[in-house]
Order: C-alpha cells, then sequence, then structure tokens
C-alpha cells in the first residue's frame, strides 16, 4: 500500500490549498495592506493555474513519465508554498500561489495515472481510486476548519507552512515506493490544443467568478464566456486536424470517457456550491467563526473517508454503475433535504443532508473514477485524468459563481441559500441519469472506446 499514500499526499494538498486560504485571506489582507482586488487574484489566481494547465500536465505524464512529472509537481508546489509563506507582498504572494497553481496541474493528472500503474488488479485499483478520491472531499471540506484553526493560533503563514513537511514526506514516499513510469516519447506535446484548453478554463472560470461580483447580466461575464466557447470550439479544431492530438476524437466521444467526465463536473457542482454556499450561511447569517463553521461543516467531512472506502470494496461486487448512480441520489436527496427544511432551520436537522451530500459524492467518485481511466490505453492515462479533473474543477467554479450570485444578489438570503440547494440537487439527479447509462455494469466493461 506505499505508492497509496505517496500519491494522496500530494493530492491532498492540491485540493486542500484551494480552500484553506478562503478564512485566511481577511488576515493576509489586514497584514500586507492588500487591496480587495488583490485579495481577490491571491484566491483566484491559483484556481485559474490549477484548472488551466490540467491537460498540459497530464500530456507531460504521459510523454515523460508520470512519476517523473509528478515529482517535478510535488517539488515546484512545495517550494511555491514556502515562498508564499514568506511573501513580503501582495505581488509576491499572487505570484507564488500562481507558481502554486502550475505545480497542482502536474501533481493531480500523474496521482491517477501512478494509482492505474501501481494497482493493475481491478478490486486494488478500486479501493486506492476510493482513497484518492476521499482526499478531495476531506481537504475541501476540511480547509476551512484547518484554516481558521491556523489563522487564530499561529498565524496565516502556516496556511502555507503546513504544505512544506507534507510535500517533503510525499517527494520521499515516491522516490523509494511508486515504481518510475513508462515513458511513450511519441506523445508529442500539442501545444495548439494545449494552449486552447488553457485559455478555455482560464476564460470560464474567470467569467464565473466575476459573475459572483458584477453579476450575469454584467457584458464582462458575457465576454468571457463567449470567448470561453470560442477557445473549446478552437480545441475542437485543432484537435480535428492535428496529427498526433491531445486525446483522439475516438476517445473524446467515447461514451464512458465523456459521460464520466460529465457525472464528474455535476457532482463537483452540487458538493462545492454546497460547501461554499453553506460556509457563507454559517458565517454570515449564524455569526459562527470561522472555526466553528469548519466544525460545522464536519458531518459533510466525515462522511467522505468511509463512503470512499466503502464504494471501493463494494465494487468488486457490484460493479460501478449501482454505486454511481446510488450515490447520487443520495446526493439529491441530501441537498433537496437542505432546501425542504425551511427559511432558517435549526443546525441539527441541516445534519443528516450535509451527511448525505458528502457521502453520495464520495462513493460515486470511484467508480466514475475508474470509468474514466479504463476507457483509454495507458498512453492516454494522463491526459484521461487530466480531462476527469479539468472538468471536475469547471463544475467547482460553476458551483461556487452560482452559489455566490444567487446569495449576492437575492434580497432574502434563505431563498438564495435555498434555490443554490436545488440546483444542487437537480445537477446530481442529471448525473444519476448519465451514470446509468455511460458507467459499466462490471468493472471493464467496454464500449468500444479501447481501453485496452
Amino acid at each position: 500500500m506505499a505508492p497509496l499514500p505517496a500519491v494522496c499526499a500530494g493530492y491532498f494538498m492540491v485540493i486542500l490549498d484551494v480552500t484553506v486560504i478562503n478564512v485566511a485571506v481577511p488576515a493576509v489582507g489586514r497584514d500586507l495592506d492588500a487591496s480587495l482586488t488583490g485579495i481577490q487574484w491571491i484566491t483566484d489566481v491559483y484556481t485559474l493555474a490549477f484548472a488551466g494547465f490540467l491537460m498540459t500536465g497530464g500530456a507531460l505524464g504521459d510523454r515523460l513519465g508520470n512519476r517523473r512529472v509528478f515529482c517535478s509537481g510535488v517539488t515546484v508546489f512545495t517550494l511555491a508554498s514556502a515562498a508564499c509563506a514568506l511573501a513580503p507582498s501582495t505581488a509576491v504572494l499572487v505570484a507564488a500561489r500562481l507558481v502554486e497553481g502550475l505545480g497542482a496541474a502536474l501533481i493531480v493528472p500523474g496521482s491517477l495515472a501512478l494509482l492505474q500503474e501501481a494497482y493493475p488488479q481491478p478490486a486494488a485499483r478500486s479501493r486506492a481510486f476510493g482513497l484518492w478520491g476521499s482526499m478531495a472531499g476531506i481537504a475541501a471540506s476540511a480547509g476551512p476548519l484547518l484554516g481558521g484553526l491556523l489563522v487564530s493560533t499561529v498565524g496565516w503563514r502556516w496556511v502555507f507552512l503546513i504544505n512544506l513537511p507534507v510535500g517533503v514526506a510525499c517527494l520521499a514516499l515516491t522516490s523509494r515506493y511508486v515504481v518510475a513510469s513508462p515513458r511513450h516519447p511519441g506523445r508529442a506535446l500539442d501545444w495548439p490544443a494545449q494552449c486552447a484548453v488553457a485559455a478555455t478554463v482560464a476564460l470560464l472560470t474567470g467569467a464565473l467568478n466575476e459573475a459572483g461580483r458584477r453579476g450575469w447580466a454584467d457584458p464582462v461575464v458575457w465576454a468571457g464566456l463567449g470567448l470561453a466557447v470560442l477557445a473549446a470550439a478552437a480545441f475542437g479544431v485543432r484537435e480535428r486536424l492535428a496529427r498526433r492530438p491531445a486525446l483522439p476524437l475516438r476517445l473524446l466521444r467515447s461514451p464512458r470517457l465523456g459521460g464520466a467526465a460529465a457525472v464528474g463536473l455535476l457532482f463537483n457542482f452540487g458538493f462545492y456550491g454546497m460547501v461554499f454556499t453553506a460556509n457563507l450561511y454559517f458565517q454570515h447569517q449564524r455569526g459562527f467563526s470561522a472555526l466553528k463553521t469548519g466544525l460545522a461543516l464536519f458531518p459533510a467531512v466525515a462522511m467522505t473517508m468511509f463512503a470512499s472506502v466503502l464504494s471501493g470494496r463494494l465494487a468488486r461486487r457490484t460493479g460501478d454503475r449501482p454505486l454511481v448512480v446510488s450515490g447520487m441520489l443520495l446526493g439529491a436527496l441530501g441537498l433537496g433535504g437542505w432546501a425542504a427544511a425551511g427559511p432558517d432551520p435549526a443546525y441539527p436537522l441541516l445534519v443528516a443532508p450535509m451527511m448525505a451530500t458528502g457521502f453520495g459524492t464520495s462513493f460515486a467518485l470511484t467508480g466514475s473514477t475508474a470509468t474514466v481511466m479504463g476507457a483509454v490505453p495507458p498512453e492516454y492515462a494522463g491526459a484521461a485524468s487530466a480531462l476527469f479533473n479539468t472538468t471536475r474543477q469547471i463544475g467547482s467554479a460553476v458551483g461556487v459563481a452560482l452559489g455566490g450570485s444567487l446569495l449576492a444578489t437575492g434580497t432574502d438570503y434563505g431563498a438564495g441559500l435555498r434555490t443554490s440547494m436545488v440546483a444542487g440537487a437537480l445537477a446530481y439527479l442529471t448525473a444519476a441519469a448519465l451514470a446509468r447509462r455511460c458507467v459499466p455494469a462490471r468493472a471493464g466493461g467496454a464500449d468500444g472506446a479501447g481501453g485496452r
């Protein structure tokens, strides 16, 4: 099991940095005398770099070897975290966060590909994917709790310093226990396609972030969305014409690959939209501190590890489809239960909905991950992992932007919160219907996409 903690440690760092900074930025702004724009960039530049260059990280892993690229990403991420902790100004911190995001884009695609290589047996691989997936839910939901604890005790710079021992341990474990990955030098980097993907994700994420601040009717938001569509169209044209595309069209057309990636987008939309809006609700409406908010969200966190481990063990018996479908239905029930709880429900009434959402999301992640990784031949493992995680990041960005917009533009905060939860529940139901069609009933089921 030694490769598993090594890979999961790197992934945990990456996802933790998406959320842990949220409760720290007020303290960062005061200490560095940052403007509102500077504070926004401290948060956003990491996500933009991370999401925008995932496909590039996946292509580099396929070409140069996933272990080499993974270790390079961990090194870059760890050094950038040290630079963040020592930053004397807002500009330096923003630049260091950008480099952190680039390191994250090298880590995540390689993490899944390394697990694919280290655990060739379907049962062991399902368990590994389950634990890998649980890292995302735990890190995302524990971020506010850990950030609040660190800021209130030792200061905001420790939000970044905690990455240093984790990064060093990850490198040591990977170097010792993870075997060198095969290289595929014939996989030429299709830079026009990579740039088109980066532009698509950056424009889309930026436009959605601005929608939460400016409103959906703002021309800047629509211009960003229009340019993102054009960049996505450019990617499609390039892939059709390229001699060696980043992902061949026959793979992109695969119901397994495309369908499971869409499922990932939808459940990230629901889960991260819930975490974001619940965070604001507990702090702004109920007056919770950052630390108390993290504790209030803990029921959702507690379920993620248990659900992922359980789904990994059950997949061998039931196949992936029942687990993904039931997980999505449970997530929909959870968010629907929150929406039905009323305008100002007692906190105990929200515990079961949060637990159902956290459990359902993690329960489905293992099967959708296995579906994506089983839909492509080994030489495209990094690219498939990158595609899956890019669509999930887009789902997270849309969920957060929609939730923020609903809370910011409505006169009734509670109504905006409930509308956000209903939207998340509908996303889960859509994902359940899609999973029933695209996720194979049994591991190793094929649709002609060429998983072998």
